[in-house]
């Protein structure tokens, strides 16, 4: 599976490509950071990122796109701007109908160091250690949506075992539910 992940932002934007194989084997396919400019309207950054965007879905071709949740920060001006990034790489991706899932950072953590916790510097080694890349991707944006790909690599198969897992246990219950209201309805009307 091929999964594009995006470190949203206005300014610096992560984009990384990571290819998934047999068990835990992934590979870098391509990995950039989208600049825009600061003195530069917000529709008209926004649009390019939007751009970038889907010229990385169309050279690429993910079959699908994690991106990183916005968490709450003390910089309302930074969670606005990162929430607008990350709205428009949902939307360019799901115009493609490709699955968009949203990691928190923590999960990312966990997935790649094993520590929810861990600092940039952790999951910038343990990307370039897991991809065996020669040097590490820069800035930490870059190596932040390589970590994303990977971390949706990982846990996306889990999530949709779990998925699949609490549908049939919905439908069993509802299945034990209408026997009981029919064992029921049996009951009172053999009196």
């Amino acid at each position: 599976m091929r999964v594009l992940g995006v470190d949203p932002g206005l300014t610096r934007c992560g984009l990384g490509v990571v290819d998934g194989g047999t068990g835990r084997t992934v590979t870098c396919v391509a990995v950039d950071v989208v600049r825009t400019p600061v003195d530069a309207s917000l529709e008209i950054r926004l649009l390019r990122l939007a751009d970038a965007v889907e010229d990385w879905l169309e050279r690429y071709r993910p079959e699908a796109v994690a991106v990183e949740r916005v968490f709450s920060q003390h910089n309302v001006r930074t969670v606005m701007g990162t929430a607008q990034a990350g709205g428009v790489v949902a939307l360019t991706a799901a115009r493609r109908r490709l699955p968009v899932a949203f990691h928190t950072p923590s999960e990312v953590k966990a997935a790649v160091t094993g520590s929810g916790r861990a600092d940039k510097a952790q999951v910038t080694g343990m990307v370039t250690r897991l991809l065996k890349l020669a040097e590490a991707p820069s800035p930490a944006d870059a190596a932040d949506a390589l970590a994303l790909a990977i971390c949706h690599l990982w846990r996306e198969p889990m999530r949709a075992r779990l998925a699949e897992a609490e549908a049939r246990a919905a439908e069993l219950a509802r299945t034990h539910r209408a026997r009981l209201a029919a064992a029921a309805r049996n009951a009172t009307g053999n009196r």
